[in-house]
């Protein structure tokens, strides 16, 4: 099959690739013998030069642009050749003693579809693969957010790379220009996608910098508070007061709420732990003024509700003449609580049940915040001394401060 020939292109110039003897174009061919993508169904498909096999032939690629999945001319004189290829190189990417997937005699779903391009169309996968991930990361019991994100992520490799090629994977995911913590949530989606397709790989590692979180004044919090409209008002002020995760919030039910006792009872996510924390008056208030047309009292999803956020706050920020109000996000409100109930308290342990948290070490980050905000010169402390490890467990589970060791024993301080 020649790359060029008479075929005509309908989309614009593409670089010309090796092997190709002039730009990409789409394939016109008779309607019974029209080629479309394997992976999602599309006809609109480009030439994407030519594959040389082992035996030093060669065979026509295509590039769905649809998809952006690339594969060869099933209908091609030399596709026994190639099947032998793409089986070796399917069986290379799988894990020694993989069991097949599906019905009886598929292979497992990263092998299915690398053969992808040596199986006849009507044999070809249903649907794409990022949707076949969606449905099964739901299956998996991921939450709607985890889904839609990692879904996401991986419609960018495959639009970008051959998400079948784990190397390729991983210098497309290097050469982003987002942060590391971005290119480590890629990483963390691939390597899910590669258990969905019993792959492997070497798992990059980008190192990511721990930075302070912004934290307003309580006066601009209540600022947000008293701008935005009703529901977004009652839910913001709900998040000041708990310190819960935007998404703990969302899931609450009207049930959850004791209105006489002026409680709520959080559920967790994220790996947390639940939590029955007190609410003001005024939080019973604003919630008594919302309709109860649904079993939960935010019914709207996570992403209605940040776009509906962000509109308001920037409104805000403009009209009140403070960019910093634009900083605040929902969760910068649980940054808030943190730091302010271990400056109430000084106990660490106390702001660790409060924000759920399951290890010490992410409750740790408050007492730094808290001392660049509020410490004084002239504070006065409590002081421990340490001989055992247990011992400095303790202290430090209590909040207290490391200075120094002499003559074998540990000095630990806390401000009183």
């Amino acid at each position: 099959m020649s790359g060029t020939g008479s075929d005509v292109s309908r989309g614009d110039p593409m670089d010309v690739r090796e092997g190709s003897t002039g730009p990409r174009d789409e394939r016109k061919a008779p309607i019974g013998d029209r080629l479309s993508c394997p992976e999602c169904g599309s006809e609109r498909l480009f030439r994407d030069g030519w594959r040389e096999l082992s035996d030093g032939s060669k065979v026509q690629r295509y590039l769905c642009r649809d998809c952006g999945y690339r594969f060869t001319d099933p209908h091609s004189k030399h596709r026994k050749a190639h099947e032998t290829e793409s089986l070796n190189r399917s069986n290379s990417y799988l894990k020694d003693g993989d069991e097949d997937l599906g019905s009886a005699g598929s292979r497992s779903e990263m092998g299915k579809v690398l053969e992808v391009e040596s199986v006849p169309l009507k044999e070809k996968p249903a649907g794409g693969v990022v949707t076949r991930f969606a449905a099964w990361l739901k299956s998996q019991g991921k939450t709607e957010e985890t889904v839609k994100n990692y879904s996401c992520f991986l419609k960018k490799v495959v639009e970008n790379s051959n998400v079948y090629d784990p190397e390729e994977v991983k210098r497309f995911i290097a050469g982003l220009k987002v942060s590391n913590a971005s290119k480590m949530a890629y990483v963390k989606a691939y390597d899910t996608f590669l258990k969905f397709v019993k792959g492997s790989w070497e798992m990059p590692k980008f190192k990511v910098e721990e930075k302070i979180p912004f934290i307003p004044t309580e006066e601009e919090l209540d600022q947000l508070i008293a701008g935005c409209g009703r529901k977004t008002s009652t839910l913001l002020q709900l998040l000041k007061e708990t310190g819960a995760r935007l998404g703990e919030a969302l899931k609450l039910k009207w049930t959850d709420v004791d209105f006489e006792r002026r409680l709520v009872k959080i559920t967790p996510e994220k790996g947390s732990k639940p939590r029955i924390l007190p609410i003001s008056l005024k939080l019973i208030e604003m919630l008594n003024s919302l309709p109860r047309e649904n079993e939960k009292i935010f019914p709207a999803k996570k992403g209605s509700w940040k776009k509906s956020f962000i509109n308001q706050r920037n409104r805000l920020a403009v009209k009140l003449n403070n960019p910093r109000l634009k900083n605040i996000t929902f969760h910068v409100f649980r940054h808030w609580k943190g730091t302010i109930e271990y400056h109430k308290t000084k106990d660490i342990l106390h702001v660790k049940e409060v924000l759920g948290h399951k290890n010490i070490q992410n409750t740790m980050i408050y007492v730094t915040i808290e001392k660049a905000l509020y410490q004084q010169q002239s504070d006065e402390f409590h002081v421990k001394v340490a001989q055992t490890k247990e011992e400095i467990v303790k202290l430090l589970e209590a909040g207290f401060e490391y200075v120094f060791t002499h003559d074998g024993l540990a000095y630990f301080r806390k401000r009183k």
